[in-house]
């Protein structure tokens, strides 16, 4: 076999941001999550329940959803990283959680409106995101093999922007040639491609098929070009191993105190990060009442700003470090939060508008493009401090930690939105929570040491 360059092989672990960002930006954030929040907020009101009751249920029925996925992600990410490590192959991982993927973005197109299943949208919704996370973990182990400590800054960035890229044109071709809008027609004037009924939301549902074939067809370059070293003799998957070796790591972590205090914090940045990305779009349907189509070209935008700003910050941490990234960014963040709390049809920081103005709106897109850019900014460096932080023998199960610190993102952000929106009766009050755990995590900032364990301040 033909020796696979560097530059290619860096290309190749590329391509897995690129194939796999649609779940995050079609599924979770612009297309189906504001779908199941709008379908299932209208199965309520069909039994009885009013408008913004049911609006509300809904964003908590998505959020304690989410929460159950997180869980699992939670539990399991740290032990699969262990094992593998402990093996030395990650590449059947990758495999296994790709086809997972695949068949959970694929269930998501019969979640048909008029027989709606809370139950059954969230298994296959979870099933993809499941799929998803797990094989970042094992992707994104990767990144120290791709080039010089200097360089993973740059790469990461990179990586990060390629993918939002990769997420835009998705959304793109799904708000063309698929998505009708209230008139019936796509966002370019063509009727939804091959006969698709909107009545039906065959329109909206065709986003789960869309978004499992891309990934299908863009994760080629990946299995093709990125290559992980042969295990050593005898090698096989020891769970046993792997248990144990994550017990020493994890009774280990308060003799690493840097690393300790990284994994709390972006365990809360990325909390409250993702309830950002996990509810814009329903808080857009049910707060200021915009269309599905509306949200699409919102996400648009914030996908265009990550694209942007991922790799501009990629190139500010190559030159100042991944700390100073991380903490502009958390800063950033917590005003947008206060600015998507403060925000309502009829007023903006309790300041009263006239009816119908547009100025809510046009904040809410500013609040879009800064959690775009901030967002895909703070991802990229989030991933190069690990490396920073992480003992490179055991850098799979690090990634696996790292999940297991971000996954608290997946329960502990959607259960308090949830909770919080449940106690309230009210969408816009239910996100305040998420200002805290932005704050929490920038604090605990204080005790990582920028240039990783064992490195002089």
């Amino acid at each position: 076999m033909a020796e696979i360059s560097q530059k290619k092989r860096i290309w190749g672990w590329f391509f897995f941001d690129w194939a796999s960002q649609p779940y995050n930006t079609l599924m979770l954030t612009f297309i189906f999550g504001p779908y199941f929040g709008q379908t299932a907020a209208a199965a309520l009101m069909a039994n009885g329940m009013s408008e913004q009751a049911a609006e509300a249920e809904a964003q908590a029925l998505w959020g304690y959803g989410l929460a159950l996925t997180g869980v699992i992600i939670a539990i399991l990410a740290p032990i699969l990283g262990s094992v593998a490590d402990s093996s030395g192959r990650r590449m059947p991982w990758v495999w296994i959680f790709s086809v997972m993927y695949v068949v959970g973005a694929f269930g998501c197109w019969y979640t048909v409106p008029q027989d709606f299943s809370v139950f059954w949208a969230l298994v296959f919704f979870g099933m993809g995101l499941i799929g998803m996370e797990f094989a970042t973990i094992f992707t994104n182990s990767f990144l120290p093999s791709l080039g010089p400590r200097e360089e993973l800054g740059r790469i990461s960035g990179s990586g990060w922007g390629f993918g939002y890229v990769g997420g835009v044109l998705a959304l793109v071709l799904m708000l063309a040639l698929f998505q009708a809008g209230d008139n019936g027609l796509t966002m370019v004037g063509l009727e939804p491609l091959f006969g698709l009924d909107p009545g039906a939301g065959e329109d909206t549902r065709i986003v789960g098929p869309l978004t499992g074939l891309w990934y299908a067809v863009f994760m080629i370059p990946f299995f093709l070009w990125v290559r992980e070293a042969p295990p050593h003799d005898g090698a096989h998957y020891r769970i046993g191993q792997g248990l144990r070796d994550l017990g020493r790591t994890l009774k280990g972590l308060p003799s690493h105190p840097s690393l300790l205090a990284y994994l709390g914090s972006s365990m809360f940045y990325r909390d409250a990060l993702n309830g950002m990305y996990t509810f814009g779009g329903i808080y857009a349907l049910g707060v200021l009442d915009w269309s599905i189509m509306e949200v699409g070209i919102f996400g648009i935008l914030a996908a265009i700003s990550g694209a942007v700003f991922a790799w501009v910050g990629g190139h500010a941490d190559r030159k100042f470090g991944p700390m100073p990234v991380i903490v502009v960014c958390c800063v950033t963040l917590i005003f947008t939060a206060c600015l998507i709390v403060g925000l309502s049809p009829e007023a903006v920081f309790g300041m009263a508008v006239e009816e119908g103005s547009s100025l809510p709106d046009q904040l809410f897109y500013l609040a879009g493009l800064l959690i775009g850019a901030a967002g895909g900014a703070v991802q990229s460096a989030s991933r190069n401090m690990l490396t920073r932080q992480a003992n490179p023998a055991r850098m799979t199960e690090a990634f696996g930690l790292y999940a297991l610190s971000g996954k608290a993102t997946t329960f502990l952000a959607p259960w308090l939105i949830g909770m919080t929106t449940d106690i309230t009766n009210n969408q816009r009050l239910g996100v305040t929570p998420l200002i805290v755990l932005f704050g929490i995590g920038l604090i605990m900032l204080i005790w990582v040491n920028p240039r990783g364990e064992g490195a002089r301040t």
